[in-house]
């Protein structure tokens, strides 16, 4: 793909390594050492030019077998894909898991798949619809009114819709269920974070698509046409840089904060959103749960061992920012950004 004299090797429709000016493009034959060069990741070339990361040599069985029994888990998002497989495996280690979904019906039913699979009774279900900021709102004060300590916040609903939709609240709905529900739902349940602070953290499901775009003011992408993938890149973004923000902001309140990137998993929003990269690469994606290994791992592990703000791939830390993105200057931008958040979410600028 040819762009102003940088080149860039596109693996998927919203992911792609972009290569400085004057590198030479590569062979596919050679594809996966030029974006070793690039990203530093080990991966492996298939015949079928599918890209495999090879961390999972490096996992630790012990990690995994750390129990979260009388934790509380709350997972957005919950009845499919990663966060479907999010549930499951908290509630697998023993976790009390409140799964957040749009659909009661969908809910319901994989809640009893849930139950049925891991044993655990504690599994509840809450209905909200996160494109609204008002049922966010509604729901987070409903939640709180139990007063019980949330060890595990995991905010993992996203969306990917290429045509602009606007809300009845007036936001861009991708921005409304990726940006301001994971803010208004983050700081809305604070509290009861406060009171699990010693294990306390708040886990982010964003994407490698956000190495494609640096953050930007025009949060509604009212400037330019229109384009779903690059929204939902900048979307992404923000979930990172916000991490980070959260991590400086509530750093001493004992909560950690991190957001990671799941891999390319064979989910019904990819199938969804990017059909022609799901039939593409069918069999070849991640599954649901190798998506969501990375977030159960890092809910099951000692704080300790952890960097809060930092952004995880496969059980590890990963770079935020491609060498020749440029995009690392632009989370300086953050705290105007957080207070246009705060705007269309209806708080207050300082807050």
């Amino acid at each position: 793909m040819e762009d102003g004299g940088v080149w860039a090797l596109r693996l998927h429709p919203v992911h792609q390594i972009r290569f400085p000016v004057g590198s030479a493009k590569p062979d596919p034959q050679n594809w996966p050492k030029a974006v070793i060069n690039i990203t530093g990741l080990k991966i492996r070339h298939s015949k079928r030019l599918n890209f495999v990361v090879e961390h999972a040599k490096k996992f630790r069985e012990e990690d995994m077998q750390i129990r979260l029994d009388g934790k509380n888990c709350l997972v957005t998002g919950a009845n499919s894909g990663i966060g479907f497989a999010t549930a499951e495996g908290l509630a697998s280690h023993g976790a009390t898991v409140y799964m957040l979904c749009r659909n009661k019906e969908r809910g319901e039913a994989a809640l009893n798949q849930i139950r049925s699979k891991t044993g655990n009774a504690n599994i509840h279900l809450e209905i909200c619809d996160l494109s609204s900021i008002n049922e966010v709102k509604s729901f987070a004060t409903k939640f709180t009114s139990m007063d019980k300590p949330l060890h595990v916040l995991v905010n993992n609903a996203g969306l990917l819709e290429h045509k602009r939709e606007t809300t009845a609240e007036g936001l861009e709905l991708n921005l409304a269920v990726n940006v301001a529900a994971t803010y208004t739902l983050t700081e809305l349940v604070m509290p009861l974070l406060e009171k699990a602070a010693s294990d306390a953290r708040v886990i982010t499901v964003a994407s490698g698509g956000m190495y494609t775009e640096p953050l930007n003011k025009d949060l509604q992408f009212t400037e330019g046409t229109f384009d779903g993938t690059q929204q939902y890149a900048r979307n992404k973004r923000v979930q990172v840089a916000l991490t980070e923000w959260w991590a400086e902001k509530y750093g001493n309140k004992g909560v950690g904060f991190y957001s990671m990137h799941p891999g390319w998993a064979d989910t019904p929003g990819v199938a969804k959103s990017l059909p022609g990269l799901s039939e593409k690469l069918s069999g070849n994606l991640r599954t649901n749960d190798e998506g969501a290994d990375t977030v159960v791992w890092l809910a099951l592990q000692p704080k300790e061992k952890l960097t809060s703000g930092a952004f995880y791939f496969d059980r590890a830390e990963a770079p935020k920012h491609l060498k020749f993105a440029g995009t690392a200057a632009s989370h300086a931008q953050i705290n105007s950004i957080v207070d246009s958040i705060r705007s269309i979410c209806g708080f207050s600028v300082k807050g």
